[in-house]
């Protein structure tokens, strides 16, 4: 099928390219090697996609998928990045300058901006909240993480691995994990705050 383009001139798309039924195509879109374009796909703007499959019904927003594979009904961006090796089953969320590097994410999980998903296997209907680091390379040799089904990673987490954080679990914000976790764990990992009344105002005065 010939997908529905906003303006030829303004478009690359590779000859090997397949598409399905009802694909919308934006302006600037780059579309090279075998790429493989499901049904009812609209790929916005400023969007390249490189040796990738797209599923059913997704919308791809000014992002850059290579080398990955997209299932059905997926968002992804705007300004997202799937590097090689990403596999998303469906109705996945990868949101705002959120990039995905030889991982796997599983039905109904989101990310839904400011997140580094690196070398982890994601399980379905996960939380990755704003700002988590999957931290995967110790300067060494990189090391993979997995996440079970259900969990809640809240935002600002550092997730170093290798480690197994299990179905269900609840990482809180600003958490750094460094352990494994058991099924339905409540995960906290804070320095304390601590209020020193009234010297704010003293410290800044003591700066001019």
């Amino acid at each position: 099928m010939k997908p529905k383009i906003l303006n030829v001139k303004q478009v690359s798309i590779s000859k090997e390219a397949e598409f399905g039924e009802n694909v919308n195509i934006g302006l600037n879109v780059v579309i090279k090697g075998h790429c493989k374009i499901g049904n009812n796909v609209n790929i916005g703007s400023n969007s390249i996609i490189f040796e990738s499959t797209i599923g059913d019904d997704c919308e791809i927003e000014c992002s850059v998928i290579e080398e990955s594979m997209v299932g059905a009904k997926c968002k992804i961006g705007p300004f997202a990045h799937l590097r090689p090796n990403s596999f998303l089953a469906s109705n996945v969320k990868i949101g705002n300058f959120v990039e995905v590097k030889n991982s796997s994410i599983g039905f109904g999980s989101k990310a839904s901006h400011l997140a580094y998903i690196g070398d982890v296997d994601i399980g379905e209907k996960v939380n990755i909240g704003c700002g988590v680091i999957f931290a995967n390379y110790n300067g060494k040799e990189k090391n993979r993480s997995k996440v079970g089904d259900e969990a809640f990673i809240g935002s600002n987490c550092n997730i170093i691995a290798p480690v197994n954080i299990a179905k269900r679990s609840y990482i809180c914000a600003g958490t750094t994990v460094t352990n494994s976790t058991e099924e339905s764990d409540f995960v906290i990992g804070r320095v304390r705050q601590e209020v020193k009344p009234k010297k704010a105002e003293r410290y800044l005065k003591r700066g001019k």
